[in-house]
């Protein structure tokens, strides 16, 4: 009962609280904010390991993001809802197809998709194909989301490292040049594609880094 019920409230009350210490700064590249104003498809693609950081902006943009049928995902499926996010839950052994089809209705339906792309198991800083597929689906760009924390707390035995910001970090974040959306024939596990994203996202993120760097030194 603990887990279940009374632990989920528990962390949407702690994080709640801990991001209203965080100072927030977001720099949109020009064609994403054109997206965004005109409402088209978008998918927000970020490591998994930064997902803790990202998660504040899920009241801001409306989110909609898979999450896993574990007791861990349970939380996390609990917060995402509570924030005003919308969630299709599945996991890399059981429901994967059923996630990501209760995605694709969610994007088709304005929401805007957030995918942690080295998910749900690693390898960490692996593109899989998960996110090609549903930009394929959805004719939605892809955003390289990146991410830099001032005092982060990184979960060094997680396999993805995640990083939870501390009270008063300033957190950075970069949405960078997008790409295009699949066409219908394209080959959604085609390796280049995938070296692709991986570069624009370390990309983003040595962005979102320097604005942190920016600010320690003014």
């Amino acid at each position: 009962m603990f887990r279940h019920f009374i632990l989920p409230y528990f962390v949407w009350a702690f994080y709640s609280l801990l991001k209203l210490s965080w100072r927030k700064q977001l720099t949109i590249d020009p064609e994403v904010q054109a997206a965004l104003d005109s409402k088209k498809p978008i998918i927000l693609a970020h490591w998994h390991g930064d997902e803790l950081a990202v998660l504040h902006l899920v009241k801001v943009f409306k989110l909609a993001t898979m999450t896993s049928t574990s007791k861990d995902g349970h939380l996390i499926d609990f917060v995402i809802r509570k924030m005003g996010g919308a969630t299709s839950r599945g996991s890399s052994t059981r429901g994967a197809v059923g996630a990501l089809k209760g995605l694709v209705r969610l994007v088709r339906s304005g929401r805007i998709a957030s995918m942690a792309v080295d998910g749900p198991r690693g390898p960490i800083y692996q593109v899989k194909p998960g996110v090609f597929e549903l930009s394929r689906l959805t004719n939605a760009i892809i955003v390289p989301v990146g991410v830099d924390v001032s005092f982060p707390f990184i979960f060094k035995k997680s396999w993805n490292k995640a990083v939870l910001p501390l009270p008063f970090s300033h957190i950075s974040m970069t949405f960078d040049q997008p790409l295009s959306p699949l066409e219908k024939g394209a080959l959604t596990k085609d390796p280049k594609l995938a070296e692709k994203l991986r570069e624009m996202l370390f990309l983003a993120r040595k962005k979102a880094s320097k604005l942190i760097a920016g600010n320690d030194h003014q």
